[in-house]
């Protein structure tokens, strides 16, 4: 509403870069103070659609980021700032490349983004990707970000669906006046320190990275205008924006420029590895016998892999457009208008190492027409013998690496009327549209059918040149022999033909409809001990949901040999209809021990169309003993039913990485236990693990999930002692998550491990191993749809101090801290089974890195020298270890970041002009070969969007206002 940006500046003047929204008469009398002509209006505080006095601002722990903290950390990706607070933990990132959607998504608490719902002003974004439904954050243009509030804790019986673990609402800037253009240039700088790496990048002879590198420059322009209306009852505010930024290769960093061991064939993470998929061929019968190709003879394997690292995006480039508006006008006090625009159009290419054949034949023709006769005798081709039983891994270097060309379309728009009904009710209702319209375009793969095809070479009758069988049968005229037995011999026509382009579309469209009115019933309802009455709201909201995916041909066969598998269409649509009410009851006032005592009680009723039917409500309250304390606290029981994707997407064949526990010459788990993952006894220590860490999985919807529950509470305490020390604001708050009925996948390797701990026919049926024991070749998988698993049970503690010092002669500070304890996050994959421990652990069943501390703490020094200003931050990330195999510690990481802004006035109006570096002491992050099997969040032998990955940040920015 229009009177947010007035208590929005009261409050970040009086808590400077505050991480918490402070209730209580010392931090709005310090506000007061600060801005004695400022009008204090009402807001609605995020979590709530009451709006309140700003000494009563929040029940539930409210943590902020302001436009300031924004500017001087130099961000041009809002995500990168947000995964940097201790409560998000960071997932999708700019440094995926194999398997990445070309978003950014957001996870508090690390329950997942699909849990974390994001707001615009309050309103809900739409789908941000048809793989990562969560709304993809590169869609908020960060110059026009006033802040961002996140409320820890389920919030459904507020927004519905999705706030499991709490909501991130960006409030962006809507009441400009004039012009303004923002310019920002940045990039990294690194010195290489990864000496043990680059050792091994020696003893395995590839190349070196170079000693110093400046690179991945990133260019931001955005411009802002605005106008209010000559009676002074509207504004119209639009922006326009533009960003680039530039690839960052894994070859440009020492600890990346080789690919380490994945640990699949019990390698540590140390050691220079990569894929058997390799250069030239491997050919190979999984039995004992390996071969390469030295000219035109098979030469015994000398057990070196193709390093598939260099070529890899490390930071993916990425182009956007962004512009919208915000407007209001009003009418009268009854009626004001108010609508929202936003435009994103965002391309980002993810480039990863050439495709290639990944064992895809399991046998040789002896009458191959480019077989030597060595070739022919070492592989054991004889009279008689028509075809051997040997695989082939051949990596399709000729034709360089592959692209996926991501491309991201999305508008929203918003309409709404709101006003007063009487002095004591209002209304507000509005409509709210997302499309999100996605391509992709994923180049330089090559065929499986034509692999196959190419490589069954005969002697052509009438020339005794090569030619393809399937010529001279004439199943495939176009055939072009693939001759990958002989040093030199793939000619460019062999790789036109083998190279298959994909292609795919998708369109996600979310309608909502929302309508309340809020009342004041002072005049009716009020405790005997208060002086406000009781608020109240009720309200209505209809929302649809429709997801259409459309991959080609050659998606949906599984015929792109790089692809894993076949990826179906989705198509499906479900809508919800749901009432809801909030009460905010005022117990007590103005006593001697209770200054203030409010309860805040919300309820929500939800019918989906898919027969499923939810009741989510919250309990809270908040206790002002006296000036300067708060007491607040809170239950809710929030409720998600399952999204589009994870119902109705097929069953489909996809990648997973980790270990298979009884792969390797000396594998981890005993016979008897690898014999109930379908092991015999012959295979057993000769079943093939896959170098580079990559199983086959079968991956879908499920039709038959039940909604997940999470109850949620939150207990904590604001202080605000400004009568023993002025400025300083401390709180404390204890939040604990319980998701009971999760839906998530069952992970293949737990379900491998849990088949060969218990025998349960149940989860051993989902093993599917090929005739000598292996997951990763032609359909061998393990099924891992969706399903209801056991719990995630999470808890931990939020620890926030602000600051504001004044220095005399030195000028002032503003020192602000925000800390996070992860006490636990036990979850439990299956329904009455054992239960996983992943707080300070990373790697396997736990997935990405959970430390058990993390922090920040910022210092702003307002210098005695006019219009300028130094921060310093500390960043820490605490140490984590390997969950289970416990191979590898990542330490606990420390980030230095300095800036400077400078507030002048040139061409007659307000300058800013901000420089800085991040990570100033160049540190590198924690390496491990292991991390690659980290799902997708792996990159570069570590795990970028947890650690600084990529050395120096450096940004300078200019902003002229006219």
């Amino acid at each position: 509403m229009n009177g947010n940006s007035a208590l929005r500046k009261a409050v970040r003047h009086a808590l400077y870069f505050s991480a918490v929204v402070s209730a209580g008469t010392g931090a709005s009398q310090a506000a007061a103070q600060e801005q004695p002509d400022q009008d204090v209006e009402e807001i609605t505080v995020t979590g709530s659609r009451i709006a309140t006095d700003p000494n009563l601002v929040s029940s539930a722990p409210v943590s902020q980021v302001s436009a300031e903290e924004l500017a001087y950390r130099g961000i041009t990706r809002v995500e990168d700032l947000i995964n940097d607070l201790p409560q998000i933990t960071p997932e999708l990132s700019a440094n995926e490349s194999n398997g990445a959607t070309g978003t950014a998504t957001l996870d508090l608490r690390g329950l997942g983004s699909d849990r974390t719902l994001v707001l615009v002003n309050g309103h809900r974004m739409g789908f941000g990707d048809p793989f990562a439904l969560a709304p993809d954050v590169n869609q908020i243009p960060g110059a026009l970000v006033e802040q961002v509030e996140l409320l820890t804790g389920g919030a459904s019986s507020t927004y519905g669906s999705d706030a499991m673990s709490g909501v991130v609402n960006f409030i962006m800037k809507d009441d400009f006046e004039g012009f303004q253009i923002d310019l920002q240039f940045a990039g990294y700088q690194h010195n290489q320190g990864a000496d043990a790496v680059q050792r091994e990048i020696a003893e395995a002879g590839f190349e070196q990275a170079p000693d110093d590198v400046t690179d991945g420059a990133t260019t931001s322009v955005n411009m802002l205008i605005g106008m209010n209306s000559e009676d002074g009852r509207g504004n119209v505010t639009g922006y326009l924006g533009y960003r680039d930024i530039n690839a960052i290769t894994q070859d440009s960093r020492d600890f990346s420029a080789c690919a380490l061991d994945s640990g699949a064939g019990g390698g540590d993470g140390t050691t220079c590895s990569g894929s058997a998929t390799r250069f030239p061929a491997l050919i190979t019968d999984f039995a004992g016998t390996y071969f390469s190709v030295a000219g035109d003879q098979f030469v015994p394997w000398d057990f070196t892999y193709y390093n598939f690292g260099p070529l890899n995006h490390f930071q993916r480039p990425d182009e956007r457009y962004t512009g919208g508006l915000f407007a209001n006008y009003a009418v009268d006090e009854h009626l004001e208008g108010y609508a929202e625009f936003m435009f994103m159009d965002d391309r980002s290419l993810a480039q990863i190492a050439p495709s290639g054949a990944f064992f895809v034949t399991d046998t040789i023709q002896c009458s191959n027409a480019f077989l030597s006769a060595q070739q022919q005798a070492a592989i054991g081709c004889a009279p008689g013998v028509e075809s051997v039983p040997f695989y082939i891994g051949r990596r399709s270097v000729e034709g360089g690496p592959r692209f996926d060309d991501l491309r991201h379309t999305s508008f929203r728009s918003l309409a709404g009327v709101r006003g007063e009904i009487t002095d004591n009710w209002s209304y507000d209702a509005f409509a709210n549209f997302s499309r999100l319209i996605y391509s992709e375009k994923y180049q330089n793969d090559l065929s499986t059918t034509r692999i196959i095809r190419s490589l069954d070479v005969v002697a052509d009758p009438a020339t005794g040149q090569p030619v393809c069988q399937s010529v001279i049968d004439g199943s495939d005229p176009t055939c072009v022999p693939w001759n990958i037995f002989q040093e030199g011999g793939v000619t460019p026509e062999a790789l036109d033909y083998l190279v298959l382009p994909l292609f795919s579309d998708a369109q996600l469209d979310m309608d909502q409809f929302v309508g309340f009115v809020s009342g004041d019933l002072s005049d009716r309802l009020t405790s005997p001990w208060a002086n406000t009455g009781v608020e109240m709201v009720f309200g209505a909201e209809y929302r649809d949901e429709s997801f259409d995916f459309e991959p080609d041909d050659g998606f949906q066969s599984g015929d792109g040999a790089g692809q894993g598998g076949p990826i179906p269409p989705v198509s499906g649509s479900q809508n919800v209809s749901e009432v809801f009410t909030e009460f905010r009851v005022p117990i007590a006032e103005g006593m001697t021990g209770v200054e203030s005592l409010v309860l805040d009680l919300r309820y929500r009723y939800s019918d989906y169309s898919t027969g499923v039917d939810a009741n989510t409500y919250n309990i809270g309250g908040a206790w002002i003993p006296m000036e300067g304390i708060k007491l607040r606290g809170g239950f809710s029981r929030a409720v998600r039913a399952a999204n589009i994707r994870e119902q109705f997407e097929p069953l489909n064949l996809g990648l997973w990485g980790g270990t298979d526990p009884c792969a390797g010459a000396t594998p981890e788990l005993s016979a008897a236990a690898c014999a109930s993952t379908g092991v015999t006894a012959a295979q057993y220590g000769s079943v093939p693990a896959n170098p580079a860490g990559q199983y086959n999985a079968f991956f879908g919807g499920n039709t038959e999930l039940q909604p997940e529950k999470s109850d949620s509470i939150t207990v904590g305490a604001v202080l605000t002692p400004s009568e023993w020390v002025e400025g300083l604001t401390l709180s404390i708050d204890y939040w604990s998550i319980e998701i009971e009925d999760a839906i998530d996948i069952r992970e293949p390797e737990f379900l491998i491990r849990q088949c060969a701990a218990t025998g349960d026919p149940e989860v051993c049926s989902l093993i599917s191993r090929g005739p000598n024991g292996n997951l990763w070749l032609g359909q061998n998988a393990v099924t891992s749809t969706n399903f209801n698993i056991g719990f995630f049970d999470v808890a931990g503690v939020d620890l926030v101090a602000n600051y504001a010092l004044e220095a005399g002669g030195l000028g002032g500070f503003d020192l602000s801290f925000r800390g996070t304890w992860l006490e636990k996050f036990d979850q439990q994959p299956l329904p009455g089974g054992v239960v996983e421990e992943c707080a300070g652990t990373w790697g396997g069943s736990c997935g990405r890195p959970r430390p058990e501390w993390k922090h920040m703490f910022n210092t702003v020094w307002t210098t005695p020298w006019e219009g300028l200003a130094l921060t310093a931050a500390w960043r820490y990330v605490g140490e984590v270890d390997e969950f289970e195999q416990d191979r590898y510690t990542a330490d606990g990481q420390h980030y230095v970041d300095l800036a400077g802004t400078y507030y002048a006035d040139w061409l007659g109006e307000e300058t800013v002009l901000t420089a800085g570096v991040s990570n100033v002491t160049d540190n590198d992050p924690p390496v491990s070969g292991l991390f690659g099997n980290v799902s997708v969040f792996g990159n570069g032998n570590t795990i970028p969007a947890t650690w600084d990955a990529l050395g120096r940040y450096w940004f300078v920015g200019l902003t002229q206002r006219f």
